[in-house]
């Protein structure tokens, strides 16, 4: 008989245990919300507020200065749900263990979301109830179904003039393609937001007036209007979930009685399936409905047992699938999802668990390096609260101090397991500036600080320029890099200049070409001969680079292959316009010839590289730029103003659409025009429009503008 996935000495079981995220658009309520649910499981004594730079989970010095949350937080919190006469509850006598990682809404830092998701089991996504899915919303929301992770949707801010559950609910529907059906809805809306009704019990849920923390609710009968409300809503989760779920659809078609306890169990059937996604409605700022969000969170969403078992793949065979059930007593198996520098403790690597458990001084290995690591300290994040612990088990998240050469996305394993786990995928950056120290003893700490950083986020680069010495940091956009110097002076005391935010510009060439050279050089004694022939076509956009080795007959003898691929590879970092990588193109190695004695790696490295740069000429190279898609939310009556810019900005509307007074522009505008756009905005708006813009897509340059640049380039 098994011994089951649970070791004896675990305080909470696997099935007893969440590991989820709080996600959604900037300015949604994430944090707040997040904030909330510490104070009701006792974690926290005091309610914290992001305007008041006081909130847990934001606890860097630049969140708190401007009230966003710029890197994802772990913590940690139990919840005990309170049987409540007439309702049913599907664990009502035992804690549960919820881990919560609490994530940036800000596009700049979606590589903190992206790799939260990576290793969550389940998410909350939050939705505002005036503005409805907003952009980043949308990106939040495809990360989460690409990692295949089942979700809960809580309509926040009811309480705020304009909030519209239904509509929201319709947004959900038509923009993100959910299933989506209500459970727990809004009593009233704006100031008179008092409760929710629970779809599933037929009950009302309503809060205390004189308790502000909202710790104080009643589960009371229906009114008749509500009774209306909750029935129609019911029946429609009932007609879903007998589409979604097969046991359930037998129960339906049975026409017998239905249960609470039969929908319960239905709804978490389908909600791990991704068949269907419960919302909640209420307002986590006045303190409404977040009580009942963690029953759902309990109640739906799953545990790493019932999830399906992360697969990787042989180190050195990625044909081999190799799974990593959640199970305690198996190999040890964990997935470096975050690097953190911490000025207490040192290089901090955040895990997830999925198979074993591993102590403090247990020795691991990396897959990436083949080498063994040693775990100096486990510890349990609380933000930015350490707690030491003596072991981590299977679906676990927390921080390891010992490893030396662990990058995020590493898979970290015990000697006998054979696995690597996929890593999570990042985007490339997309504007970068120069840096220099103030001074010389600025200028001594500059690159260990930068190289940190670097390590801890994987969409920032920094790299130096050949032909001035300057060191060039790019990432995901201005708010990105400002963060980063102030984090230079704040972490590392490092004070700098910038220079002005440079575009992530790339080359493309439009048609097929050939190129050749032929390198002979006699300088007295050995000479130098190199002789290659290649062909150079376009590849669709966003299709990367790709070779091909075509040479028969031994025109280039082998041990020269290499050779010409690593200059064709050198050559793309140079394009012919006006220097900028090259991209989406495929390269065919046809022909050449050599020397018996005078050819050499370095000669046909050589012609490999002036071989390229003569196709790149007679390929018709094409300059691109990265194009944004920018969401702007505005009055109507400055619509016609802020449309007007975007236009001067090279921009193409895409999308205008209106509610409650408010419209929503989405336009595809050139990165290159938005610089200073916050400001002009702002002016337009009077104050009252805000935008977030994220990567698109790379497209042409027009010649005119490319004419301007070349000659400021020359």
């Amino acid at each position: 008989m098994s011994a089951g996935p649970n070791s004896p000495d675990r305080a909470f079981p696997l099935e007893r245990t969440r590991n989820i995220g709080i996600a959604a658009h900037i300015d949604a309520g994430k944090t707040t919300l997040t904030e909330r649910i510490l104070f009701y499981t006792g974690m926290i004594h005091r309610i914290g507020e992001v305007h008041d730079g006081q909130a847990t989970t934001d606890w860097m010095e630049q969140e708190r200065a401007r009230g966003i949350t710029i890197t994802s937080a772990a913590v940690t919190c139990d919840w005990l749900q309170v049987e409540e006469e007439g309702v049913y509850k599907s664990f009502q006598t035992e804690k549960q263990r919820i881990n919560i990682i609490d994530t940036p809404g800000h596009v700049d830092f979606t590589a903190e979301v992206e790799r939260s998701l990576r290793v969550l089991d389940g998410a909350v996504v939050v939705f505002c109830g005036v503005a409805g899915v907003q952009p980043q919303s949308e990106t939040v929301w495809r990360q989460a179904n690409k990692y295949h992770v089942p979700r809960i949707v809580f309509v926040n801010k009811m309480d705020r003039v304009g909030a519209n559950f239904d509509a929201v609910i319709e947004d959900v529907r038509e923009k993100l393609g959910a299933n989506a059906f209500p459970i727990l809805i809004p009593i009233g809306s704006e100031e008179e937001l008092k409760g929710q009704i629970d779809v599933i019990n037929q009950k009302a849920v309503i809060y205390s007036d004189d308790d502000l923390l909202g710790s104080t609710y009643e589960v009371a009968e229906l009114t008749e209007e509500q009774a209306a409300v909750a029935a129609e809503a019911r029946e429609a989760l009932i007609e879903a979930l007998a589409d979604a779920d097969e046991d359930f659809g037998l129960l339906y078609l049975d026409e017998g009685e239905i249960s609470q306890a039969d929908i319960k169990a239905a709804l978490r059937r389908a909600t791990i399936a991704n068949a269907i996604v419960p919302v909640v409605g209420g307002s986590a700022f006045k303190n409404k409905g977040v009580q009942f969000l963690l029953d759902a969170v309990v109640d739906y969403l799953p545990s790493p047992l019932e999830v399906v078992p992360a697969q990787g793949t042989e180190i050195d065979d990625e044909s081999v699938v190799v799974e990593a059930p959640a199970d305690d007593n198996g190999k040890f198996c964990a997935l470096a999802f975050k690097l953190w520098s911490d000025k207490y403790v040192g290089k901090l690597v955040f895990i997830r668990v999925y198979s074993g458990m591993v102590s403090k001084g247990d020795q691991v290995w990396n897959s990436r390096t083949g080498r063994k690591e040693r775990i100096g300290r486990l510890i349990q994040i609380q933000s930015n609260d350490h707690k030491d612990i003596d072991t981590c088990y299977a679906g676990d998240i927390a921080a390891i101090v010992g490893p030396k050469n662990v990058r995020t996305g590493d898979t970290i394993h015990s000697d006998k397991f054979d696995i690597m786990l996929e890593p999570p995928a990042f985007p490339d950056p997309v504007i970068s500036m120069a840096v220099e120290p103030k001074t010389t003893a600025d200028s001594d700490k500059l690159a260990e600080a930068l190289s940190r950083l670097a390590e801890e986020d994987p969409t920032f680069v920094v790299s130096s320029d050949e032909e001035t010495g300057q060191t060039i940091i790019a990432g995901m956009g201005e708010l990105h890099l400002e963060i980063i110097q102030s984090r230079l002076e704040a972490e590392y005391n490092v004070r700098t200049n910038a220079g002005k935010p440079q575009i992530a510009y790339r080359e493309a060439i439009t048609k097929s070409a050939s190129g050749e050279h032929k390198l002979i050089k006699q300088t007295g004694g050995k000479g130098q001969y190199g002789h290659v022939i290649l062909k150079v076509e376009p590849t669709k956009r966003g299709s990367g680079f790709t070779f091909n080795n075509r040479i028969v007959g031994g025109e280039i003898p082998k041990e020269f292959f290499n050779a010409c691929e690593t200059g064709i590879r050198e050559s793309l970092t140079n394009g012919v316009i006006m220097g900028y990588p090259v991209v989406d193109l495929h390269v065919d190695l046809v022909g050449g010839s050599s020397h018996d004695v005078d050819s050499n790696e370095q000669a046909f490295k050589i012609a490999a590289i002036l071989a390229m740069r003569h196709a790149f000429e007679e390929a018709d190279s094409i300059l691109l730029e990265p194009v944004m898609l920018v969401n702007v939310d505005v009055p109507d009556e400055y619509q016609g103003d802020l449309i007007g810019d975007l236009n001067r900005r090279r921009g193409k509307i895409a999308e205008i659409d209106s509610r409650n007074g408010l419209s929503q522009i989405r336009a595809e505008v050139p990165l290159a025009e938005m610089f200073g756009y916050a400001t002009d905005m702002r002016s337009l708006s009077k104050g009252r429009a805000s935008f977030s813009m994220e990567p698109l897509q790379f497209e042409e340059v027009p010649a005119a503008i490319v004419q301007q640049m070349t000659e400021q380039y020359v």
